[in-house]
C-alpha cells in the first residue's frame, strides 16, 4: 500500500499562500478601477468563499501510511511553502502602510485595507505556529519574524511551553471554557498569555542565576523585532502610519485568539488519583477534516495529532477517530464564535454530549454553571 500511495494534496498545498497574495491583487484592482472596496477581497475570500468551498469540498479524513511519515517530513517542498508565506506577508504590510499614508481611500476602503492586512498577518501566526514547533533553529527564528507584524512574539514562548503543558485545563489562558463567550475569553487569553510568557521566559534565566534582561530572552528579542519593524515603517511613511499598524496588529492577533477559542472549547483533562492532570489525548481538541480550510491553514484543524506530536509537520498530521468533531471548518466556526447566542446553540450541546451531560467533567466558565445546570434539568441550553 505504501508503495502506491501518493500525496493527493501535494499540488493543493500552495493554495496556502493565496491569502497573502490577495492584498497585491486588491491594490491592482483599486488602482485600475478607483473602487476602494476591492480591499475587502481578502476578508470575503477567507470568511465567505472558503466556508462555501468547505461545504462543497467536504471532508478528507485520509492519512498517509505511517511508514512514509519520515520521508514526507524530509521532503523540503512542504517546508518551503511555509517559508514563502513570510516575504508575501511583509510585502503586503509595506504595501498596506504605503496605501494608508498615500490616502485616496474612503472609510470603506480604509476598513477593507485594515481587514486585509490584519487577516494576512493573523493567518501568518498559524505559519509561525507551524515553524515554531520545529527543531531547526532557522525555523524557530522565522516563527518569531512572522509574529512581528502583530506584536505577538510572546506567543512563541507561551504556546510552546505554556499552552502545550496546560491545554484543556482551567489554568490555561488559551483554553476556552463552556459558557464563556469569545468576548469574555479575549481579554483573559490576551493578558493571561502575555503574563504567562513573561513568567516562563524570566524563570528560565532566574533559575540559572541570570538576569532576564538580555537579548537571549525570547520574549524580549521577539518584541524587539516588532519595535524595529514598526520604527522602520514610521521612518519610511511617517508617524501617521502608527494607527494602521496598531489596528492591523489587534485584528491579526484577535484572529489567532478566536481560533484558540474554538480549538478546546469546554474540553477538560481530568485529575488522576495522584492529583495530576491526565495525559493529553485526542479527546481534548476539537477537530475538523474539512479539506479546503485544512489546505489553507496547513492542517491546523488536525489539532489533536498536533498536541500529541508537536514537532510533526503539517503534511503528516493525522485524523483521529476519537477526536470530537466541529460541525464545520475553522473558517465557518470563526464567524459563528463572534455571535455568542449562535455559538452557544451550536457548541454547548456538543460539549455536554461529549461528556454525557456531566458538567463536572467539562471545563466550565464559573458564572454560567448554574444556567447550564438548569438547562440540563429542563432540557434547554
Amino acid at each position: 500500500m505504501a508503495d502506491n500511495w501518493r500525496d493527493g494534496r501535494r499540488y493543493l498545498w500552495p493554495s496556502a499562500v493565496i491569502v497573502p497574495v490577495l492584498p497585491f491583487l486588491s491594490f491592482g484592482l483599486v488602482r485600475q478601477t478607483g473602487a476602494g472596496g476591492w480591499w475587502w477581497l481578502t476578508a470575503v475570500l477567507v470568511f465567505a468563499v472558503i466556508p462555501i468551498m468547505d461545504v462543497l469540498g467536504g471532508d478528507d479524513p485520509g492519512n498517509p501510511p505511517e511508514e512514509l511519515t519520515q520521508a514526507l517530513q524530509d521532503d523540503r517542498y512542504y517546508r518551503w511553502l511555509t517559508y514563502l508565506y513570510l516575504p508575501l506577508q511583509f510585502g503586503g504590510l509595506v504595501l498596506g502602510a504605503w496605501q494608508w499614508q498615500a490616502g485616496g481611500l474612503d472609510w470603506v476602503g480604509r476598513l477593507g485595507l485594515l481587514a486585509a492586512i490584519g487577516t494576512v498577518n493573523g493567518i501568518a501566526i498559524n505559519t509561525a505556529h507551524e515553524l515554531g514547533h520545529k527543531r531547526e533553529s532557522v525555523e524557530r527564528w522565522l516563527s518569531k519574524i512572522a509574529l512581528a507584524p502583530t506584536a505577538y512574539g510572546h506567543f512563541y514562548v507561551e504556546h510552546n511551553r505554556g499552552h502545550h503543558t496546560r491545554v484543556a485545563t482551567f489554568e490555561d489562558p488559551a483554553s476556552s471554557r463552556l459558557g464563556e463567550t469569545f468576548w469574555r475569553f479575549w481579554p483573559r487569553t490576551v493578558l493571561g498569555s502575555l503574563r504567562s510568557a513573561w513568567r516562563l521566559e524570566t524563570s528560565r534565566f532566574t533559575v540559572r542565576g541570570r538576569s532576564p534582561w538580555t537579548p537571549r530572552n525570547d520574549v524580549l528579542n521577539a518584541w524587539l523585532m516588532t519595535a524595529v519593524l514598526f520604527a522602520a515603517l514610521v521612518i519610511a511613511f511617517g508617524p501617521g502610519v502608527l494607527p494602521f499598524l496598531a489596528a492591523q496588529a489587534v485584528l491579526g492577533f484577535s484572529l489567532l485568539e478566536v481560533v484558540n477559542y474554538l480549538e478546546h472549547y469546554g474540553l477538560a483533562r481530568q485529575r488522576t488519583a495522584t492529583g495530576r492532570y491526565e495525559k493529553v489525548d485526542p479527546t481534548h481538541s476539537w477537530n475538523s477534516n474539512r479539506l479546503t480550510t485544512n489546505i489553507f491553514l496547513y492542517q491546523l484543524q488536525r489539532h489533536s495529532d498536533h498536541h500529541a506530536n508537536p514537532t510533526r509537520r503539517y503534511q503528516v498530521l493525522r485524523s483521529r477517530d476519537s477526536s470530537p468533531q466541529l460541525p464545520a471548518g475553522y473558517a465557518t466556526m470563526i464567524v459563528v464564535a463572534l455571535v455568542p447566542p449562535l455559538w452557544r446553540r451550536v457548541m454547548d450541546p456538543r460539549v455536554l454530549a461529549h461528556y454525557g451531560g456531566d458538567l463536572d467533567r467539562a471545563n466550565v466558565h464559573p458564572p454560567t454553571r448554574a444556567r447550564l445546570a438548569a438547562g440540563l434539568v429542563t432540557g434547554t441550553r
